[in-house]
Parts: structure tokens; C-alpha cells; sequence
């Protein structure tokens, strides 16, 4: 019995074969492994690829450039989305790469504010200075605008008239503002009123009332703020909310101490009275005596009329007469006897005026807005809880001196007043202290556990995809290179010799697992093989046609040894 001469490495055994094959099978195989390695290079591209987050939207054009110069000289990666309208980078540079953006400067918006003024040409005229002017203060007022958290972009048009030396030709100033607002937020009234004062602040001689603010939908804003308006005030409201508040604190804060904590709930309706009143009123007293009152004036007049003293005589004679002695009274009085010489009277007047000070009251009240018309008072008691020696807890309702003193305290904490019609309504009962037990979520619903199996998920894809190439490209490709894996054992078979150097039979490996050809059965007899003849000939024959370099090689070693 001798070994086989030639032997070979399985490597440079699977070389031949792979020569062997047609080109058809060759450019499958080599497919079949090209396809297995880019799906591998992808899995772990995939793997590798971070995850992206939105830097920033809406950019302009301007802003957007030097977003990407600054990103490319950090080395940050970035790419689009939403047809170009997002900038996006990895997740976990967002933050930094804002405030090192922000450091820049950048984004500075699709507006300009006064560092145009900055650039001025030399020898540009009045109306382009005035123009830029405009055009500076507009974008810092928008820019101002923008700040606000519900704000997405603004834009402010003024509208300042010339100066003119005649005041009554004098124009004031208005201002127009258009807001761009993040999606489902809203400005309310005292939102809207800040930004028409911030507005009318800016410019010289602008009155809050040229200020008018649209939103993106056309709607009105600057009408919120006018309080002569009919629609309900959302100050109003939370000043009302504030009263309530504050009137059940009162109530809860004087009955835990007696009662404990979570054994009484209060609520407060309050009516508000948000009207604005003024009352002018003007009274008098009635007449008082005259030495009650102050004397204003007083005006005393008399007329006389009347002829005089008669002259009687010669002319010229009492010159030439010595004096007659005078005789009392020179004027007689009315009613006197002597009419001799008296005075002819004929009409006499006298008036005497005397204007007095009038008592009178003017009173100008005005009543101050947001005062309580009536209170509604709900109160709820819970039940006395008591244990007894052995541990057992039992509920017991309140007494009526004890309702009657928490009916005292509660009209005393919010300053109940039967005459201005506040109600008040104190129940008690027992409380339902079972505590409602929240579901737990389920596992699959839970946000780590959702990540999990989206990872889960695309590492199974990149599985079952390389399966399917392995098993329905590669391992195909490798199909014609199994019969001869037959033939490489047969190489190594041994031969077995009778006394005279004749070959009796060869100890193989069949193609079906290593079954026994055919032996001497010592008499000189040759013994069949087990297997069918046809079979074991179509064997033959199709080595010899696939391989006639082994055919040669065993047909050579049988030479060897037959000498």
C-alpha cells in the first residue's frame, strides 16, 4: 500500500476550480461579493451616520452663506431639508454651534439696521441720507419686535412727513407693522399694546393711536388694545381670576389649622364691576336769616325832587334893606308847620340793595373701577375622622355649633355683606380619599423602548438583507465548485496490491460520504462495488470531463505502480 504522490492545498485547489468555472459563473460569484461588501460598507455608514437636528429655518439668503462659511471653518457637517428652507447638523453640536454662531453675530435677519449707516458715500445728498435714515431705524424697530418669543419675523414701515415752519400744515408722524407669528401662538392685548408703545416711543411726535399692527392672516392687532371696545379684556379677566384666588387663600389658610390640610376646598365667584363712573353735583341750602348770613354788598340810593325857595319882592330892594335876623329852621322837614320859607317838594326816592353770600356745594366723584358688586361663597367640610383603641379609623359629620363657627370665620375672611347680596354656602360631607391610580404605560409605548426597537429594527434589515445576498447571490456562485470536493479526497485514497503487484480494488471516498468501491474477496474474485455500476461510471465521466488533469494524474500513478 503506498500514499498518492501528488497532493494539493486546499487554496490552490479552490484556484483551479475557480478557473474552471464559466465566465457567466465567474461574474456572478464576483457580483455576489461586491454586493456583500458594499452592503456591509452601507451598514456601517448607516451606523456611523449622526443624527440631524435643525440649526436654523427660514434663513435669508445672506444669513444662510455665512452660516455655512463659519460651519465649513468649524469642521461641522451639515445639510438641508424642507427644500432648502432648514439648516441642519448633527445633534449634538446644536447648542454649541448656536452660541459660537451668535459670538459672530450671526444670524443677523433679512433687515439692515443703523450699520448702514455706517457705509455713507461722500457727497450723498440729503434725501438718500434721510432714506437710510428710514431705512436703518425701520430694521432696528423690527429687529426690536422680533426679540418677542412669539414673534417669527416682523416688518415696520414708517411713515415720517416733512418738517414744516407752519403748525397748523404740521403732519404727525404714523408707523405700519406686519407680524409673522410661530405656529399656534397668539399676542394678547397687553402684548400688542407693549409693542404700539414701543413703537410710538421710537420716533418723535408719534402718538400710539398711528400705530397699526396686522398679523400674517390680516388681522388687526392694534384694535385689541383699545379699551372703549365691547370685546372682553384679558386683564379683566385675570384681575378677576386674582380677587377669586386671593378670597378662597383667605378662606382655606383660617380653617386648615381647625380642620387640617385636605379637609376643606373653598371657591369664590366674584362679580366685578369694571365700569367707569364720574358724578358732578352741585346743591344749595335753603335761605337763612340775615344775621346768619354773610353780606356780599350793599347799596343805599335817594332821589329829591322839588321847586325850591320862592323868590318874592322888588328886585334888587334887599340890597338896599338892612338883614331880616334868620329864623329855624332854614330847609323845613316835611311835615313841617312853617311853609312860609320852606322848600316846595315835589318827589322823594329812596333804595337801599343788600346782596347776601349763597350756600352752594359742587362735588365732582369718580368711582373707582373694578369694585365688588357680590360674592358667592361655596365651601366644602370634610368629616371628623376619629380612631378608636383598636386602630380603626371612622368618619364622623361636623356639629352644628361647629358649622356655625366656620360660617362666622368665612363671613369674616372675605368681608361678606348681606346688603350688597353675597351668598354663602358651607357643606360638609366625607371626603372620597382613594387616590386614582394612573396606569402604568405600556412597554412598548414607552419613549426608551420605541428608540430601542427603531435601532433594533435597522440593524435586522441590514441583517436579513446580507442573508439574502449570501444565500441567494454568493452561495449559488459557489454551487459548480462542490463535485469536486469528491475529487479531492479521491486524491488522497490508497491502493491495495495482491502478492503478484495487480491492483485489487482503491479505498475511496464516494461523492455520497466515503461508501466502499469494491474489495478482493481473497480468492482472486473481484467483488462488486455496492453502488450501481451506471452510477459510479457517470461519475467517472463527469470528472474526466471537468477535470482531465486528475484523470491523467490517477491514470499515472497506476503506471508508477503496476511497474
Amino acid at each position: 500500500m503506498t500514499e498518492q504522490a501528488n497532493s494539493s492545498t486546499p487554496a490552490a485547489s479552490v484556484a483551479s476550480r475557480f478557473e474552471q468555472l464559466s465566465a457567466q459563473q465567474k461574474m456572478g460569484l464576483g457580483v455576489g461579493i461586491a454586493a456583500l461588501i458594499a452592503l456591509i460598507a452601507a451598514a456601517w455608514m448607516w451606523g456611523q451616520t449622526p443624527d440631524y437636528r435643525v440649526l436654523y429655518s427660514n434663513l435669508s439668503d445672506r444669513d444662510g452663506g455665512a452660516i455655512i462659511d463659519s460651519l465649513q471653518q468649524m469642521n461641522i457637517p451639515y445639510k438641508f431639508a424642507e427644500g432648502g428652507g432648514a439648516l441642519m447638523i448633527p445633534a449634538n453640536q446644536v447648542h454649541e454651534a448656536r452660541l459660537k454662531l451668535a459670538t459672530q453675530g450671526l444670524p443677523k435677519g433679512g433687515t439692515v439696521g443703523f450699520e448702514l449707516m455706517e457705509n455713507q458715500k461722500f457727497g450723498i445728498t440729503q434725501f438718500a441720507e434721510q432714506v437710510n435714515y428710514q431705512r436703518a431705524l425701520e430694521g432696528e424697530l423690527a429687529r426690536s419686535v422680533q426679540s418677542i418669543g412669539a414673534v417669527a419675523s416682523a416688518r415696520v414701515h414708517l411713515a415720517i412727513p416733512k418738517p414744516s415752519v407752519f403748525i397748523k400744515e404740521q403732519q404727525k408722524p404714523s408707523a405700519s407693522v406686519i407680524l409673522t407669528l410661530h405656529g399656534g401662538r397668539l399676542l394678547d392685548s397687553s402684548q400688542v399694546s407693549a409693542i404700539v408703545h414701543l413703537i410710538s416711543s421710537s420716533v418723535p411726535d408719534m402718538s400710539a393711536k398711528n400705530v397699526t399692527i396686522v398679523d400674517q392672516d390680516g388681522t388687526l392687532l392694534s384694535a385689541l388694545q383699545d379699551g372703549n371696545g365691547l370685546g372682553l379684556d384679558a386683564n379683566q379677566l385675570k384681575y378677576v381670576q386674582q380677587i377669586e384666588q386671593n378670597y378662597i387663600k383667605r378662606i382655606e389658610d383660617i380653617l386648615t389649622p381647625l380642620l387640617g390640610a385636605n379637609n376643606v376646598h373653598a371657591q369664590v365667584t366674584a362679580n366685578i364691576d369694571f365700569s367707569r363712573t364720574e358724578q358732578t353735583a352741585e346743591t344749595y341750602k335753603p335761605n337763612q336769616s340775615p344775621n346768619d348770613s354773610s353780606v356780599r354788598s350793599q347799596q343805599n340810593s335817594e332821589t329829591l325832587n322839588g321847586s325850591g325857595l320862592s323868590a318874592s319882592g322888588v328886585p334888587g330892594a334887599l340890597s338896599n334893606q338892612p338883614p331880616v335876623p334868620a329864623t329855624a329852621p332854614i330847609i323845613a322837614v316835611p311835615g313841617a308847620t312853617n311853609t312860609e320859607n320852606s322848600p316846595k317838594i315835589d318827589n322823594l326816592h329812596k333804595e337801599n340793595t343788600i346782596n347776601y353770600e349763597v350756600d352752594r356745594t359742587i362735588s365732582h366723584t369718580v368711582l373707582p373701577v373694578g369694585m365688588i358688586k357680590r360674592l358667592s361663597v361655596a365651601v366644602v367640610v370634610n368629616n371628623h375622622k376619629a380612631t378608636d383603641p383598636k386602630g380603626k379609623v371612622s368618619s364622623k359629620p361636623l356639629t352644628d355649633a361647629e358649622k356655625a363657627q366656620i360660617d362666622n370665620l368665612v363671613k369674616d375672611a372675605v368681608g361678606f355683606d348681606q346688603n350688597r347680596g353675597d351668598s354663602l354656602n358651607v357643606q360638609n360631607a366625607a371626603f372620597n380619599d382613594d387616590k386614582e391610580v394612573l396606569a402604568e404605560l405600556p412597554l412598548w409605548k414607552q419613549a426608551d423602548m420605541i428608540d430601542l426597537a427603531k435601532q433594533l429594527a435597522k440593524y435586522s434589515i441590514i441583517a436579513i438583507v446580507m442573508l439574502i445576498v449570501v444565500f441567494k447571490i454568493i452561495k449559488p456562485a459557489f454551487r459548480p465548485l462542490e463535485p469536486f470536493k469528491a475529487e479531492e479526497e479521491e486524491t488522497e485514497h490508497e491502493e491495495l496490491l495482491d502478492a503478484e503487484g495487480h491492483v485489487i480494488s482503491e479505498a475511496a471516498v464516494g461523492a455520497e460520504g466515503g461508501q466502499h468501491i469494491g474489495v478482493d474477496d481473497g480468492s482472486g474474485h473481484y467483488t462488486p462495488p455496492i453502488e450501481p455500476y451506471e452510477k459510479n461510471l457517470s461519475i467517472a465521466r463527469q470528472i474526466t470531463q471537468q477535470d482531465p488533469k486528475i484523470v491523467a494524474s490517477v491514470i499515472k500513478d497506476w503506471v508508477n505502480g503496476n511497474e
